[in-house]
């Protein structure tokens, strides 16, 4: 697949987070820095908390969660050790662009710097938080409409809500697909938990901490977040290896000769993207990609390979066979149940599948199709079409050309 340039609204995103930036840094260096023991501290903790996304995972949402909820705390801090703070928004900015800079020397170093939407998210963001409570905080409006009890402890939450809205809403923007914005955004406020709640509940602890106890709170509350960090990176990377580990035992079939070159990572990738269109997420979307990888396994039961790895040529009752050796194969591996399930559907008539069965199958007979000579995608979805009467389900063979459309994955004979 040729790489995405950046979209427009990706580059709008950029520009008014750069454009912001230098206002700041500007309007800093002009009227110098208020408070400077406080800046340099939560810049010390930005800088502290990037430079530990060594180790982060490709793909990770938030490689830097103790930089994110530092910068947080900084947006959110109204008071420290009982005595009112006096920085403003555009310092909030400044502090937080600084400590990036400093903190991505080392990464750019070594060729691991963060990606331009990321920095822009996370500057558009904190200057969202920022600007939703300092100004109503230094107003004095804060105190009279919510005190200093419980009800400005809801008054944070509400922040903390909106500003994950808003960094949600940005990550969709600057996605870098071809899908549309609400599809984007959906699957963006459903990946709003893992490390994110940690973060902005580290984030408005380290505020309230700080408006008590001054400075001093800032080591002590950073602990569990560094500690949550680890755990989820050690968490990842064990689902990381799970899934390699997968990904190679897919690649016997390739290996022995059943299957073309590639096979199972094409249908798995388009058949990841053609769930997303028709609405699937999380653990539904882990098990399609790993039944889409392993759906060809039960080829290896066979005496001579299926010329190009093309076992709808084949009769009903051997596709069927084939079907739930492969099932039987997967779940020896110890591989969730609900995989095998998925593998052993593949050659029942589509009425009788579930929906992951389903996409698999038809993902899989396209990419056959563009295999066996039939030259084109829409040749090969023109095929599917006309199954769709008992193979292939019509809204699947639908969601499928509305990816390709877009620029789904390469299929086997686009070179």
């Amino acid at each position: 697949m040729t790489p995405r340039h950046p979209s427009r609204t990706a580059l709008a995103v950029r520009g008014a987070a750069l454009l912001l930036a230098v206002s700041a840094l500007g309007h800093t260096l002009w009227n110098g820095v208020v408070e400077p023991g406080h800046a340099l501290a939560f810049g010390i903790l930005v800088a502290v908390g990037e430079l530990a996304r060594w180790g982060a995972l490709p793909g990770e949402r938030e490689p830097a969660p103790l930089g994110a909820a530092g910068a947080l705390a900084y947006a959110l801090l109204g008071r420290s050790a009982g005595q009112e703070t006096a920085h403003g928004v555009l310092q909030v900015v400044t502090v937080t662009v600084a400590a990036q800079l400093l903190a991505s020397v080392p990464h750019v170093a070594r060729g691991n710097g963060p990606g331009p939407d990321r920095a822009a998210r996370r500057v558009l963001v904190v200057a969202f938080a920022a600007l939703c409570f300092q100004p109503l905080h230094h107003s004095g409006r804060s105190e009279l409409w919510f005190g200093q009890g419980p009800y400005f402890a809801l008054f944070l939450l509400l922040l903390l809500l909106l500003t994950a809205l808003c960094d949600a809403v940005l990550t969709a923007l600057t996605a870098g697909t071809s899908r549309p914005f609400g599809p984007q955004l959906r699957d963006e406020l459903r990946a709003l938990g893992g490390i994110g709640p940690a973060v902005c509940a580290t984030g408005a602890v380290m505020a309230l901490g700080v408006a008590v106890a001054g400075l001093w709170a800032l080591p002590v509350l950073c602990v569990p977040l560094l500690l949550t960090q680890v755990s989820f990176r050690r968490y990842a990377a064990v689902t990381t290896t799970y899934r390699q580990t997968i990904a190679s035992l897919a690649r016997s079939t390739e290996i022995a000769g059943y299957t073309p070159h590639g096979h199972a990572r094409r249908v798995a990738e388009l058949s990841t993207a053609v769930g997303r269109e028709m609405g699937l997420a999380g653990p539904e979307l882990t098990v399609l990609e790993y039944a889409a990888l392993m759906h060809d396994i039960g080829q290896l039961s066979l005496v001579d390979p299926v010329a190009d790895g093309a076992t709808a040529l084949l009769p009903d009752a051997e596709q069927r066979r084939i079907a739930l050796l492969g099932g039987a194969v997967v779940r020896q591996t110890g591989v969730d149940p609900a995989v095998a399930l998925v593998v052993e559907q593949q050659a029942d008539p589509y009425r009788e599948q579930q929906t992951l069965a389903r996409i698999v199958r038809a993902v899989n007979a396209y990419d056959d199709l563009c295999g066996e000579g039939v030259k084109g995608s829409l040749r090969a979805l023109e095929q599917l079409r006309l199954g769709t009467g008992h193979m292939y389900q019509p809204q699947v063979v639908e969601a499928l050309a509305r990816v390709l459309a877009r620029g789904g994955p390469a299929p086997a004979g686009a070179g």
